[in-house]
Protein backbone atom coordinates (compact mmCIF):
# COMPACT_ATOMS: atom_id res chain seq x y z
CA UNK A 1 0.00 0.00 0.00
CA UNK A 2 1.71 2.57 -1.22
CA UNK A 3 1.11 6.80 0.58
CA UNK A 4 -0.24 9.44 -1.21
CA UNK A 5 -0.57 12.81 -1.33
CA UNK A 6 -3.58 14.93 -3.24
CA UNK A 7 -2.44 18.69 -3.60
CA UNK A 8 -6.58 19.62 -4.82
CA UNK A 9 -6.34 23.04 -6.12
CA UNK A 10 -9.53 24.91 -4.59
CA UNK A 11 -10.40 25.87 -8.22
CA UNK A 12 -10.41 22.59 -9.33
CA UNK A 13 -12.31 21.54 -6.82
CA UNK A 14 -15.19 24.54 -6.81
CA UNK A 15 -15.04 26.16 -9.89
CA UNK A 16 -17.74 28.48 -8.18
CA UNK A 17 -19.72 27.24 -5.05
CA UNK A 18 -22.37 26.81 -7.00
CA UNK A 19 -20.94 24.61 -9.73
CA UNK A 20 -18.36 22.23 -7.14
CA UNK A 21 -16.92 19.04 -8.28
CA UNK A 22 -17.90 17.17 -4.63
CA UNK A 23 -19.58 14.66 -5.95
CA UNK A 24 -17.54 13.79 -9.30
CA UNK A 25 -14.00 13.67 -6.75
CA UNK A 26 -15.58 11.47 -3.73
CA UNK A 27 -15.81 8.22 -5.14
CA UNK A 28 -12.89 8.20 -6.94
CA UNK A 29 -10.86 9.29 -3.69
CA UNK A 30 -12.58 6.57 -2.03
CA UNK A 31 -11.69 4.14 -4.79
CA UNK A 32 -8.25 5.08 -4.27
CA UNK A 33 -8.15 5.08 -0.74
CA UNK A 34 -8.88 1.14 -1.35
CA UNK A 35 -5.77 0.47 -2.35
CA UNK A 36 -3.60 3.47 -0.82
CA UNK A 37 -3.30 5.28 2.40
CA UNK A 38 -4.69 8.67 1.16
CA UNK A 39 -4.29 12.27 2.27
CA UNK A 40 -5.92 15.44 0.22
CA UNK A 41 -4.66 18.95 1.23
CA UNK A 42 -7.20 21.43 -0.45
CA UNK A 43 -6.99 24.78 -1.84
CA UNK A 44 -9.15 27.99 -1.60
CA UNK A 45 -9.70 28.58 -5.33
CA UNK A 46 -11.64 31.69 -6.48
CA UNK A 47 -13.97 31.56 -3.29
CA UNK A 48 -10.71 32.40 -0.86
CA UNK A 49 -9.47 35.00 -3.27
CA UNK A 50 -12.98 36.66 -3.13
CA UNK A 51 -12.95 36.89 0.44
CA UNK A 52 -9.78 37.85 0.86
CA UNK A 53 -10.08 40.97 -2.37
CA UNK A 54 -13.29 41.98 0.38
CA UNK A 55 -10.61 42.01 3.24
CA UNK A 56 -7.99 44.11 1.71
CA UNK A 57 -11.17 46.24 0.83
CA UNK A 58 -11.79 46.75 4.41
CA UNK A 59 -8.35 47.27 5.00
CA UNK A 60 -6.86 44.11 6.07
CA UNK A 61 -3.13 43.59 6.30
CA UNK A 62 -1.70 40.97 4.40
CA UNK A 63 -1.42 38.49 7.17
CA UNK A 64 -5.13 38.50 8.49
CA UNK A 65 -6.51 38.53 4.53
CA UNK A 66 -4.07 35.35 4.62
CA UNK A 67 -5.92 34.10 7.64
CA UNK A 68 -8.98 34.53 6.01
CA UNK A 69 -8.34 32.41 3.35
CA UNK A 70 -6.86 29.50 4.94
CA UNK A 71 -10.23 29.66 6.68
CA UNK A 72 -11.94 29.22 3.26
CA UNK A 73 -9.79 26.43 2.29
CA UNK A 74 -10.70 24.69 5.62
CA UNK A 75 -14.21 25.40 4.92
CA UNK A 76 -13.96 23.70 1.51
CA UNK A 77 -11.97 20.90 3.07
CA UNK A 78 -15.05 20.09 5.34
CA UNK A 79 -17.21 20.14 1.93
CA UNK A 80 -15.02 17.35 0.83
CA UNK A 81 -15.20 15.72 4.30
CA UNK A 82 -18.82 16.01 4.02
CA UNK A 83 -19.02 13.97 0.36
CA UNK A 84 -16.41 11.73 1.41
CA UNK A 85 -18.57 10.76 4.39
CA UNK A 86 -17.19 7.79 6.65
CA UNK A 87 -14.48 6.63 3.99
CA UNK A 88 -12.98 10.47 5.93
CA UNK A 89 -11.84 11.49 8.74
CA UNK A 90 -14.52 13.95 10.65
CA UNK A 91 -12.18 16.61 11.47
CA UNK A 92 -10.13 19.13 9.40
CA UNK A 93 -6.41 18.84 11.33
CA UNK A 94 -4.75 22.05 11.75
CA UNK A 95 -1.69 21.26 10.96
CA UNK A 96 0.73 18.49 9.12
CA UNK A 97 1.41 16.69 13.29
CA UNK A 98 -2.45 16.40 13.44
CA UNK A 99 -2.70 15.15 10.31
CA UNK A 100 -0.42 11.83 10.85
CA UNK A 101 -2.31 11.58 14.23
CA UNK A 102 -5.78 11.07 11.77
CA UNK A 103 -4.03 8.66 9.33
CA UNK A 104 -3.89 6.19 12.34
CA UNK A 105 -7.90 5.91 11.42
CA UNK A 106 -7.27 4.19 8.54
CA UNK A 107 -8.84 6.97 7.27
CA UNK A 108 -8.81 9.90 4.14
CA UNK A 109 -7.30 12.69 5.92
CA UNK A 110 -8.37 16.01 4.40
CA UNK A 111 -6.88 19.65 6.00
CA UNK A 112 -6.37 22.92 4.50
CA UNK A 113 -4.02 25.71 5.05
CA UNK A 114 -1.78 25.86 7.56
CA UNK A 115 0.31 29.39 7.88
CA UNK A 116 -0.40 32.43 7.05
CA UNK A 117 2.32 33.48 3.43
CA UNK A 118 1.96 29.36 2.90
CA UNK A 119 0.32 28.09 -0.05
CA UNK A 120 -1.57 25.14 -0.02
CA UNK A 121 0.73 23.36 -2.34
CA UNK A 122 3.51 23.84 0.15
CA UNK A 123 1.23 22.20 2.95
CA UNK A 124 1.08 18.99 0.63
CA UNK A 125 4.61 19.05 -0.07
CA UNK A 126 5.36 19.27 3.86
CA UNK A 127 3.32 16.90 4.38
CA UNK A 128 3.88 14.41 1.96
CA UNK A 129 7.56 14.57 3.79
CA UNK A 130 5.69 14.02 7.20
CA UNK A 131 4.09 11.22 6.37
CA UNK A 132 6.87 9.51 3.93
CA UNK A 133 4.69 9.73 1.30
CA UNK A 134 5.47 7.27 -1.85
CA UNK A 135 3.96 9.83 -4.16
CA UNK A 136 3.07 13.99 -4.17
CA UNK A 137 0.30 14.86 -6.80
CA UNK A 138 -1.00 17.83 -7.95
CA UNK A 139 -4.08 18.40 -9.02
CA UNK A 140 -4.76 21.45 -11.33
CA UNK A 141 -5.94 23.35 -13.74
CA UNK A 142 -3.14 22.73 -16.58
CA UNK A 143 -1.82 19.50 -17.90
CA UNK A 144 1.82 19.78 -16.05
CA UNK A 145 4.50 22.04 -16.03
CA UNK A 146 5.20 24.07 -19.23
CA UNK A 147 8.13 26.33 -20.19
CA UNK A 148 6.02 29.39 -20.57
CA UNK A 149 2.22 29.81 -19.40
CA UNK A 150 0.32 27.95 -22.46
CA UNK A 151 -2.90 30.34 -21.87
CA UNK A 152 -0.62 33.16 -23.05
CA UNK A 153 1.85 30.84 -25.29
CA UNK A 154 0.83 28.46 -27.77
CA UNK A 155 4.08 27.27 -28.64
CA UNK A 156 5.01 26.36 -25.05
CA UNK A 157 6.12 23.26 -23.92
CA UNK A 158 4.96 20.59 -21.65
CA UNK A 159 7.65 18.98 -19.79
CA UNK A 160 7.10 15.10 -19.46
CA UNK A 161 9.90 14.68 -16.62
CA UNK A 162 12.01 17.01 -14.71
CA UNK A 163 15.06 16.98 -12.06
CA UNK A 164 14.06 18.35 -8.92
CA UNK A 165 16.91 21.08 -9.48
CA UNK A 166 15.52 21.70 -13.08
CA UNK A 167 11.88 22.95 -11.68
CA UNK A 168 13.62 24.83 -8.86
CA UNK A 169 15.15 26.59 -11.36
CA UNK A 170 12.35 27.08 -13.57
CA UNK A 171 10.16 28.20 -10.82
CA UNK A 172 12.61 30.75 -9.70
CA UNK A 173 13.13 32.27 -13.28
CA UNK A 174 9.36 32.60 -13.46
CA UNK A 175 8.76 34.64 -10.42
CA UNK A 176 11.08 36.96 -11.72
CA UNK A 177 9.00 37.41 -14.94
CA UNK A 178 6.16 40.26 -14.88
CA UNK A 179 2.77 38.52 -14.83
CA UNK A 180 4.34 35.34 -13.91
CA UNK A 181 1.07 32.56 -13.30
CA UNK A 182 3.03 29.40 -11.48
CA UNK A 183 1.73 25.99 -10.95
CA UNK A 184 3.31 25.99 -7.90
CA UNK A 185 5.35 28.24 -5.57
CA UNK A 186 9.18 28.33 -4.80
CA UNK A 187 8.59 26.93 -1.08
CA UNK A 188 7.13 23.86 -2.34
CA UNK A 189 9.74 23.10 -5.27
CA UNK A 190 12.11 23.43 -2.79
CA UNK A 191 10.66 21.00 -0.39
CA UNK A 192 9.92 18.22 -2.94
CA UNK A 193 13.54 19.10 -3.92
CA UNK A 194 14.75 18.12 -0.65
CA UNK A 195 12.40 15.29 0.11
CA UNK A 196 13.41 13.52 -3.27
CA UNK A 197 9.44 12.31 -3.27
CA UNK A 198 8.20 12.12 -6.92
CA UNK A 199 5.67 14.69 -7.89
CA UNK A 200 3.22 14.77 -10.57
CA UNK A 201 1.71 17.71 -12.29
CA UNK A 202 -1.80 17.26 -13.72
CA UNK A 203 -5.27 18.06 -15.35
CA UNK A 204 -7.47 17.17 -11.93
CA UNK A 205 -10.63 18.56 -13.43
CA UNK A 206 -11.56 15.01 -14.51
CA UNK A 207 -10.93 13.11 -11.64
CA UNK A 208 -11.05 9.99 -13.73
CA UNK A 209 -7.89 11.04 -15.04
CA UNK A 210 -6.36 10.59 -12.01
CA UNK A 211 -7.71 7.21 -11.34
CA UNK A 212 -5.99 5.90 -14.58
CA UNK A 213 -2.86 7.33 -13.75
CA UNK A 214 -2.87 5.63 -10.72
CA UNK A 215 -3.55 2.67 -12.99
CA UNK A 216 -0.65 2.80 -14.75
CA UNK A 217 -2.36 4.32 -17.64
CA UNK A 218 -0.18 7.14 -19.62
CA UNK A 219 -1.58 10.45 -19.03
CA UNK A 220 -0.64 13.80 -19.70
CA UNK A 221 1.52 15.29 -16.55
CA UNK A 222 4.47 16.16 -15.55
CA UNK A 223 6.74 13.78 -13.49
CA UNK A 224 9.66 15.01 -11.18
CA UNK A 225 11.77 12.84 -9.88
CA UNK A 226 15.06 12.26 -9.36
CA UNK A 227 17.03 10.63 -12.10
CA UNK A 228 16.72 6.90 -12.40
CA UNK A 229 13.70 7.10 -9.94
CA UNK A 230 10.22 6.97 -10.52
CA UNK A 231 6.80 5.71 -8.65
CA UNK A 232 5.02 3.71 -10.96
CA UNK A 233 3.63 0.94 -10.43
CA UNK A 234 2.20 1.96 -7.33
CA UNK A 235 1.95 -1.00 -4.98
Amino acid sequence: MATIVLSLGGSVLFPSIESHNLKRYAPSLTGIAQKHRLFVVVGGGGEARKYITVARDCGADDATADEIGIRVTRLNAALLITALGKEAWPGVPADQTAALEAACSGKIVVMGGVTPGQTTDAVAAVLAERVRADLLINLTSVDGIYSADPRKTPGAQRFGRLEPGELVRLISQSQLAAGANLVMDLVSVRVVERSGIPLVVMDGRDPESLVRLLSGEDVPATLVSRSGTTPFPLR
